[in-house]
């Protein structure tokens, strides 16, 4: 199954003339040397930020009956706060408990990455990995669980330097076996 960018294609002119009207607004000259390419870089660096990579969701048989779980840690995350469109960065950990097929690993990493590359929240970009994985691959059970520092709550208002969100979604058996429950949570926590 290929997974399609769902946004059009970015007007980088166009985005580039705003964001110099942007600076301007706030009373930032982009008249020097060093500052004059800065509204062009602003509308690739977003440009960049809001556009998922394509791919392909590599599945495979799950011949042998595999029924462990199955847990990629640490997957770093990018996005951008929808609020303020500042960014936020941090780990994601994403795990299913195997039903009739399993999925290439990478593919983990492949769908944070396309659901972070839009303007978000925390909590939905959570839901919506957990809920893409149920949907697509019909396993027993999805956790995801992401931690994230907000550089809208720590750089800006609250000023809260070093605070981090963690959100979590937990479906099928692993939320409702408590067995499964806890093994998924005592993996993605610290390590020890």
């Amino acid at each position: 199954m290929r997974v399609v960018r769902e946004a059009a294609e970015p007007d980088l002119a166009a985005a580039e003339l705003a964001a110099g009207q942007f600076l301007e607004a706030l009373g930032i000259s982009t008249d020097s040397e060093s500052l004059r390419g800065t509204p062009g870089r602003m509308a690739r660096a977003y440009a960049e930020l809001f556009s998922p990579r394509p791919f392909d969701l590599t599945t495979f048989p799950n011949d042998e009956g595999y029924d462990e779980l199955v847990l990629a840690r640490g997957i770093p995350l990018r996005s951008v706060c929808e609020h303020h469109l500042l960014p936020f960065v941090g780990t994601a950990h994403i795990g299913y408990l195997p039903g009739s097929r399993i999925l290439g690993l990478s593919k983990l990493a492949r769908v944070l990455e396309h659901f972070a590359c839009r303007p978000q929240v925390q909590e939905r970009l959570t839901k919506q990995v957990a809920d893409w994985i149920q949907t697509q691959l019909e396993p027993k059970g999805v956790g995801v669980v992401i931690q994230a520092e907000h550089t809208c709550m720590t750089l800006r208002g609250a000023q809260a330097t070093g605070t981090t969100t963690m959100t979590s979604t937990l479906l099928g058996l692993l939320r409702t076996d408590g067995r499964s429950r806890s093994e998924f949570l005592a993996l993605t926590g610290p390590p020890r």
